[in-house]
């Protein structure tokens, strides 16, 4: 199936550039150009941007926007980087079809001022939950235009962290059943579907996604030769491009400094780093400039890495489903990529619990077997 057997324009069709959809593709772009609200789960790195952001884009050119300019379409993402990463694509996508429509995306750690002179005229609004509430409080922006609502990272914007401010920006949209919703995540949750009226739900299965991409192995290690093994994995498997995940931002910093002083060029972030070093940091280790970049699961969300070849967990997650969003960094759109994961015995009950969830076993070698001297 073509995206143009789909419903896309032949316009919108030249502008994504893609040679044929995606399974999530597939299976979401017609029912959300109807105007039916979806429920998109499928695996990170497979396309479900593209596969909500397409249909939207192709309802706006057969239905002008009128000329107020309040946003008609709302996107909520749980992290800054991933709203600066879903308004580059709308843009880029606007940008080749030279479509008038205009996209913004507002989120914290930045100044508010120039987020408020962008929002005189916008058609699409990509916004953390946060900063957007601040904005409605300033009357920088009314929501009573929105006729489509989605939620990016579903599982997440609906967990307890998100729900309170959710439930808040949700009271400023209209209300009735005129409003499109559309939930799309790596990752399912049972009350997800509760959201939605008469909902399409589409879920890709992993056999369906052409066979796993990413390849699982864990190193069983004491506390003490975690930072050791770290490098030796670095160094000794010549790794250009790592991410490294942590579960606090002490623990980032620590690793960051171990491996500085060590020679390895990395980067970090994490909550306590500003919005601008966040970018940098960001776009040094895409960019090649910078080995290693060591993050919390603000970076385990919805961020796209180009053909990323590795992922270390340091440290594992709490949940089963961060797990699965880290590793999902790799192992995108058919390119393949590994995934490792360092287990002390204080964790190694917790990564059963993890193993089990996904409904798969990941090998376990001994790193006793591993001289780290000089590491």
């Amino acid at each position: 199936m073509t995206f143009s057997e789909l419903g896309l324009s032949s316009a919108l069709v030249e502008a994504c550039g893609f040679a044929k959809p995606t399974p999530i593709q597939k299976e979401a772009i017609r029912p959300v150009i109807e105007g039916r609200d979806v429920l998109g789960i499928a695996r990170t790195g497979s396309g479900k941007t593209a596969g909500y952001v397409l249909p939207i884009l192709q309802r706006l050119q057969d239905t002008p926007v009128s000329e107020h300019r309040e946003p008609v379409v709302l996107v909520l993402v749980p992290t800054r980087e991933l709203a600066d990463q879903v308004s580059h694509v709308v843009k880029k996508y606007l940008s080749a079809l030279g479509s008038s429509l205009r996209c913004c995306a507002v989120f914290g750690g930045v100044s508010i001022n120039p987020q408020m002179q962008a929002l005189g005229k916008v058609d699409l609004l990509v916004a953390t939950p946060g900063r957007l509430l601040d904005l409605v409080r300033k009357n920088a922006v009314r929501l009573s235009s929105v006729k489509t609502l989605v939620l990016d990272e579903a599982d997440k914007m609906l967990n307890l962290g998100f729900r309170e401010e959710i439930d808040q920006v949700l009271a400023c949209l209209p209300q009735g059943e005129g409003r499109q919703t559309l939930l799309f995540s790596a990752t399912a949750s049972p009350d997800l579907a509760c959201q939605l009226r008469d909902p399409v739900i589409v879920e890709i299965a992993e056999e369906e996604q052409e066979g796993p991409l990413i390849r699982q192995v864990a190193y069983a290690v004491s506390e003490e030769r975690k930072g050791p093994l770290l490098r030796y994995l670095i160094k000794h498997g010549d790794l250009q491009q790592v991410l490294v995940f942590v579960s606090s931002t002490l623990a980032a910093d620590r690793v960051l400094n171990k491996l500085s002083k060590n020679g390895i060029s990395a980067g970090v972030i994490h909550s306590k780093v500003s919005q601008g070093a966040r970018r940098e940091s960001l776009e040094n280790f895409k960019t090649g400039e910078i080995r290693v970049l060591v993050a919390t699961d603000l970076l385990s969300r919805g961020i796209d890495i180009q053909e990323l070849p590795c992922v270390i967990n340091y440290e594992l997650p709490r949940s089963p489903k961060d797990y699965i969003h880290r590793i999902g960094r790799t192992g995108r759109a058919d390119s393949p990529g590994d995934a490792i994961s360092l287990i002390t015995p204080d964790e190694r009950h917790h990564f059963k619990v993890i193993q089990k969830k996904m409904g798969e076993r990941v090998e376990l070698l001994e790193s006793t077997e591993v001289n780290l001297q000089g590491y």
